[in-house]
């Protein structure tokens, strides 16, 4: 297996991991804790690694990677950071898969049909459009009805994400010239 494949793969799983740990946790500074977690600052990360692995080795690879990272991602988190006897730590784990699986798999979808106009269109479009679906398929399996003001905090959390997906096409520029395809 490829390296930078397997490199991937597993920065994945460890942004999946990081995420739905840090989604426990409000910020509790300026009056933030009704409207946004630490996860949301982590979790672009994973757009950025599909798009690199969408633009080097093509959608059938950067599939694999989504796959490869959600088994690492929902492993971890089942083992590390569920807490089998708290409801809400369990809805956490399906939402985050859920969230993840279909959001990320978007992606690359929407990636690939925009991988031919200028570099920075398809990444940012993706990402776009993947994060809103995942904050809210996350929110919404992992806090409905549970007292959290999920709404609040899915809006809060989406524009934290808006925020990185911009700040991701930095370093995906950078990368761009310097991952080789398989």
């Amino acid at each position: 297996m490829n390296k930078v494949f397997l490199t991937l793969s597993v920065l994945m799983g460890i942004v999946v991991l990081s995420s739905n740990f840090l989604v426990q946790f409000p910020i509790k500074y300026f009056g933030l804790q009704e409207i946004l977690t630490y996860g949301a600052f982590s979790y672009p990360i994973a757009f950025l690694i599909t798009d690199l692995a969408n633009r080097t080795y093509g959608k059938f690879a950067a599939r694999k990677i989504v796959y490869f990272g959600f088994g690492i991602g929902i492993g971890f988190t089942l083992f590390f950071s569920t807490n089998f006897s708290d409801l809400i730590s369990i809805r956490i784990a399906i939402g985050s898969g859920t969230a993840f699986i279909v959001a990320q798999l978007l992606d690359v979808q929407v990636f690939d049909k925009l991988r031919d106009k200028r570099w920075f269109i398809a990444p940012l479009t993706s990402s776009l459009i993947g994060s809103t679906i995942d904050t809210f398929l996350f929110f919404s399996i992992s806090f409905y009805a549970t007292g959290i003001p999920w709404v609040t905090l899915s809006f809060g959390d989406l524009a934290v994400k808006i925020f990185v997906a911009l700040l991701m096409l930095i370093p995906f520029r950078f990368l761009l010239g310097t991952l080789k395809p398989i």
